[in-house]
């Protein structure tokens, strides 16, 4: 629309003579001629917009001495209801932007300083539109206001705009937030003060005060500031200058206002205007380009009598649009030319200028000199050019767009002809049914007369699959022959030209038998297209058109290729569904037969394990009985001190010079009981021995429950430092017997934790004894602990003697220990045990070899939470 505005100035020159920036001048003056305001009119209707003149009187009253039709288009309203009242413009704008807009007017009215703003309207009918208001306020000698200006649709430049907001709001948030500079200046030119909090550049006192202007501004601007500073200490009035400086935001334009404060001194107000100047250079340009719209202008633009539509003038537009030259058409009639497709679009343009005086956006065919049709949008107007009604019009070429939005639509049909497809052929088996289909949707989405898929069968020749026909033209359902020539005739032109495209039969050379099927079944143009099954030729799928000949488009052409593609897919598909029907039936049968294998290996496994069972419970109940029996007779000497009374006469014979482990009085009671030849130290070996293998035969049978039963925690809410406060209190006699110490690092702090405070005792207590009986005495722990992604991670370190990383991987698994492994096989099955109660909190466990010395025993344990507490 702003397009057309601008194309509407040629008539400015053409009528009476007058230059248009004289006219667009002269709205600025209240009592300008009735003239001036007709063509003005002409103008302002044409524009995007609205030019407006208000009188705003001293006593507070608003006269509006002129306003432009365009107000119609812009707000929707007449210009008589706005001149009845001015309010009701106030009324559309957009909640929001009422502040802005009342701050705006009062600074302008104050400060008498252009007024410009932009914001949001809200129509009568509910349309949303960007406006940008600019004027001059200019105060009249009676005290009134008179304000000229133009008001502006800037919905399209707004909507473009919004797509880079994002990316320039952070630049839009730093011009926004930049205020105005206050300097102090001596009329020598030295700074004494200023105030640059915010500004867009930073200014540091002590860089700027005491300097001369000459020293931090270009000479050109120097020499301005100074200039003005003079006229203000001389004449004692505001004075004001503008100037250019580079900064990081680039080229900007500043305005100095400078008022006296002091003996000769000056208060200078620096403000950034490159906003307004630009749009003072923006309007300067406007009559220049209204000027230069007609003939620049990318649109079609024409002048003719409304009566007759003679071409008055053209501009270089219609040249390019129509095809014809300018003496060609000028002088002309639009019928002459043979422009309108449809003789009753001009009828019904006229019919709506006659009526309304405008026409806007009217969808219209075009002839142009070389035949080819194509769409515009027309908008027009009717003006007078002494005093014959003519018609200015502005034809916008949407033929592209069109043929865009055609082809957008074609495309859409296609995607979704060949989605549904898809997925037929994905959710049926049924080939009969997804051939059927398939040839009625191409036909369909073809407008084709006829679409069929053909099958190339060496044995059964070549017959149709499924097939599609407008009623007024015979099938080829039922159609086959012997003809081997000439089925392979119909092969080869498929083979050789991969994509048949005829778009008339009576233009291309083929057999007579060729030419005889296609009289037959009324065929005037085809497109064949084949599928393939590997290398193979399979058939094809065939679009006819018996009404006449026809001209394929690439994108049917298209379809036709992605649809055989999908048909061969299906056909695949249903061959392999085939074969797995066959396939199918001879494996349930071996599965029949397999898992009769399988629950007969199953019921001996079952077998087997009942009688592992047996024998570990009878093996391990009788060893355990043995051992214990065992450990209490020893155990009983060894209380008696037998022992000690048989070391006390091997003392006596004084030729080994053993020591005695018992008191003297302990010998001669026992020595006159049972002088048995067994010193005390081997009594308490074979107890030790007894009780590894009591303990190793009590983590058989507490493996073997937790294999077929499970480990059976009852976890508790328990503070974890205090808990471990607990277990090492249990630990401290084994410790002490080893002389072994304990540092404990644990935090006081830690969360809450869901454990089996038994359970981990074990745990704890297993690791511990790993590292005692695999070192000598004296071993030093250092216990800590830490939170670690919603777990727990506690740490044993001790400083004995380190693994290798074999001996690491395998220590919490279950597996026969070598004889030469320096853990026995009942601590094994114990830290096998430890893995197993771990896992059953939810943690993990491991050990670390350390590269100097000892071994980093850990397990993590999960924070409490109500997952964690509702665990089976």
């Amino acid at each position: 629309m702003a397009m057309i505005a601008l194309n509407i100035m040629p008539i400015a020159y053409i009528s009476k003579g007058r230059r248009v920036d004289e006219i667009v001048k002269s709205v600025h003056k209240p009592d300008f001629p009735p003239g001036n305001i007709t063509l003005l009119e002409t103008i302002a209707a044409n524009l995007s917009g609205m030019i407006f003149q208000i009188l705003q009187r001293r006593d507070g009253s608003v006269l509006i001495p002129y306003i432009s039709s365009g107000c119609k288009y812009l707000y929707e309203l007449e210009p008589e209801a706005i001149q009845a009242d001015f309010q009701v413009l106030r009324k559309l704008i957009h909640p929001d932007d009422i502040k802005a807009f009342a701050e705006s007017i009062a600074v302008s009215s104050t400060n008498l300083t252009p007024w410009h703003w932009e914001g949001r309207i809200i129509t009568p009918s509910g349309k949303l539109k960007w406006i940008q208001g600019t004027s001059q306020p200019e105060l009249r000698e009676a005290g009134d206001l008179l304000w000229n200006g133009l008001v502006m649709d800037i919905t399209d430049r707004k909507q473009a705009q919004e797509k880079l907001q994002e990316s320039e709001a952070r630049y839009k948030a730093i011009l926004d937030a930049i205020p105005d500079l206050m300097f102090r200046i001596s009329r020598d030119g030295e700074y004494l003060d200023l105030k640059s909090e915010g500004a867009n550049v930073t200014l540091l006192r002590e860089e700027i005060v005491g300097k001369h202007v000459r020293e931090l501004l270009p000479s050109d601007v120097a020499a301005i500031s100074l200039e003005t500073m003079a006229k203000t200490l001389d004449s004692g009035t505001l004075q004001t200058c503008e100037y250019q400086l580079t900064t990081s935001l680039g080229l900007r334009d500043y305005e100095a206002r400078l008022v006296v404060s002091g003996q000769d001194e000056v208060l200078a107000i620096v403000r950034d205007i490159t906003e307004r100047k630009q749009a003072e250079v923006a309007l300067q340009n406007l009559a220049q380009k209204f000027a230069k719209a007609f003939s620049c202008s990318p649109d079609s633009i024409t002048i003719s009598t409304l009566q007759e539509g003679r071409f008055i003038e053209v501009n270089d537009s219609f040249v390019k649009l129509s095809g014809y030259e300018r003496d060609e058409a000028i002088g002309k009639t639009s019928f002459e030319l043979n422009l309108w497709v449809h003789d009753r679009d001009r009828q019904n343009l006229v019919q709506e200028l006659q009526t309304t005086g405008v026409a806007r956006n009217l969808e219209v065919e075009f002839r142009q000199k070389s035949g080819k049709i194509i769409t515009a949008l027309l908008s027009a107007e009717v003006i007078d050019l002494d005093g014959i009604p003519s018609i200015l019009a502005v034809h916008h070429d949407i033929t592209e767009r069109k043929q865009v939005e055609a082809q957008f639509r074609i495309c859409a049909q296609r995607d979704r002809l060949l989605a549904e497809t898809l997925v037929r052929i994905r959710s049926s088996l049924n080939l009969e049914q997804i051939l059927q289909t398939t040839v009625t949707e191409v036909r369909h989405f073809l407008q084709a007369d006829r679409v069929f898929i053909g099958l190339n069968n060496a044995n059964l020749g070549v017959r149709t699959l499924a097939e599609s026909v407008d009623p007024k033209y015979p099938s080829v359902s039922g159609w086959s022959t012997n003809d081997e020539d000439y089925l392979q005739e119909l092969r080869n032109l498929l083979k050789d030209n991969l994509v048949r495209v005829v778009e008339d039969i009576t233009q291309i050379t083929v057999s007579a038998k060729v030419k005889a099927h296609c009289e037959k079944f009324q065929t005037k143009a085809t497109l064949a297209v084949p599928i393939m099954l590997g290398d193979e030729l399979f058939g094809a799928l065939i679009a006819n058109q018996c009404s006449g000949s026809r001209q394929w488009q690439p994108i049917e052409i298209d379809l036709l290729q992605q649809m055989s593609e999908q048909v061969a897919i299906a056909i695949q598909q249903s061959q392999i569904c085939q074969k797995l029907a066959e396939l199918n039936a001879n494996l349930e049968h071996q599965v029949q037969e397999r898992t009769a294998q399988l629950q007969q290996k199953m019921q001996e496994v079952e077998k087997l394990h009942r009688v592992k069972d047996v024998v570990l419970h009878t093996v391990t109940h009788d060893l355990r009985t043995s051992v214990m029996g065992n450990l209490m007779v020893l155990k009983n000497l060894l209380n008696q001190g037998v022992a000690n009374g048989v070391e006390a006469r091997e003392q006596g014979a004084g030729s080994r010079g053993e020591r005695s482990n018992f008191p003297s009085s302990s010998l001669s009671s026992a020595s006159s009981q049972s002088p048995i030849p067994v010193s005390g130290s081997i009594i308490e070996r074979m107890i030790q021995g007894n009780d590894r293998q009591l303990t190793m035969i009590n983590s058989l049978l507490e493996i073997n429950s937790c294999e077929q039963q499970g480990i059976n925690i009852k976890p508790e809410l328990v503070q974890f430092s205090a808990l471990l406060r607990e277990i090492f209190a249990h630990l401290e006699p084994i410790l002490t017997q080893n002389q072994a110490t304990l540092k404990n690092l644990v935090p006081a702090d830690l969360p809450l934790v869901m454990a089996d405070g038994t359970w981990l005792q074990k745990v704890l207590t297993n690791l511990i004894a790993h590292s005692l009986q695999n070192n000598p005495p004296g071993l030093n722990f250092t216990l800590s602990a830490t939170v670690e992604a919603g777990m727990i991670r506690t740490q044993i370190q001790d400083d004995g003697v380190a693994m290798s990383k074999v001996e690491c991987d395998r220590i919490f698994d279950l597996h026969v220990r070598d004889p030469q492994d320096c853990c026995s096989t009942s601590i094994g099955l114990k830290m096998y045990l430890c893995r197993k109660v771990i896992k059953a909190h939810g943690g993990e466990i491991g050990v670390i070899s350390n590269r100097k010395r000892g071994l980093t025993f850990w397990f993590t344990l999960p924070l409490f939470t109500s997952s964690v507490k509702n665990r089976p």
